[in-house]
């Protein structure tokens, strides 16, 4: 299949690409300039089977104005630009799918939290998330519309791995604040193999949440990552320390929603690495 991704350079997607490649997948990057024209955007998607949504700027950073514009920008508008050259294809060439990242942080915190909850959180990243998928609503019902709520994303070079790994191998580690926060995580082959799910699984359609089955705390995630690097992990990360680095988006740190991939599950996709200790033992093999 022709398949169009936006975010083309992103971790995520760099992964994704070489999982279809080996699939037999022709790939086609949307440039980030692009996201912004829409009669380019349109010459891009012309003849693409599938749309691969992925674009978005760092989420993990200080919130000035410009950077919360940009995260809007880079997520809501583009999504938007997206959706209005599909629909403005002639009907025998639109994509028949289309896949878009969201994110797990439109949940509220304190509750578990199935693709049926509405209980969405009153924040800024609450807001914005909201919105990401509220701007493909108005795909041609002719599209297959599937929307993958995402949770942290691990593997050998995430970014959070690979400023982890190190500090956890000087045995300096620890868990952040109170460590009771839960931390929805997902494999990145669990990712890519979700994507490839959802292309070839005609039926998949709508918003899946896509972190592991296991629910666990940062607490657990800290203690098995020492435990696989054979280091003690006894410190603790201040909030403070972080509110003073990443001010307000250091909620993102210190505060979590607990989700359950439930249709994934009832759906029969299975995941190589359901729980944490099997995700961690991969990584730092």
């Amino acid at each position: 299949m022709k398949i169009a991704i936006s975010g083309a350079n992103g971790y995520i997607a760099k992964n994704l690409i070489e999982k279809l490649e080996m699939s037999g997948h022709q790939i086609v990057p949307i440039g980030r300039d692009k996201l912004y024209n829409i009669e380019e955007l349109s010459i891009i998607l012309l003849d693409a089977e599938v749309v691969i949504n992925l674009a978005g700027a760092p989420i993990l950073q200080r919130w000035t104005e410009k950077s919360k514009n940009e995260i809007i920008k880079s997520r809501i508008n583009a999504t938007q630009n997206i959706v209005a050259a599909i629909n403005g294809l002639p009907e025998n060439k639109k994509p028949h799918t289309f896949i878009s990242a969201s994110a797990i942080g439109i949940y509220s915190i304190n509750k578990v939290h199935s693709e049926s909850s509405t209980s969405f959180a009153n924040n800024f990243i609450g807001e914005v998330v909201i919105n990401w998928e509220n701007a493909s609503t108005q795909l041609s019902p002719k599209v297959r519309r599937v929307v993958f709520r995402i949770g942290l994303v691990l593997g050998k070079d995430a970014q959070t791995i690979q400023k982890l790994l190190p500090i956890f191998k000087l045995g300096i580690g620890g868990k952040i604040g109170s460590g009771k926060q839960p931390f929805p995580f997902i494999h990145i082959s669990d990712l890519a193999n979700a994507f490839l799910w959802a292309i070839q699984n005609e039926k998949a359609q709508g918003i899946y949440n896509l972190s592991a089955p296991e629910n666990i705390d940062n607490k657990t995630f800290t203690r098995i990552l020492a435990h696989s690097v054979k280091r003690p992990a006894v410190f603790t990360v201040p909030e403070f320390s972080l509110k003073m680095i990443y001010g307000e988006a250091a909620s993102l740190l210190i505060q979590s929603p607990q989700v359950t991939p439930q249709r994934l599950l009832d759906e029969g996709f299975v995941f190589l690495f359901p729980e944490i200790k099997s995700c961690l033992a991969e990584i730092t093999s």
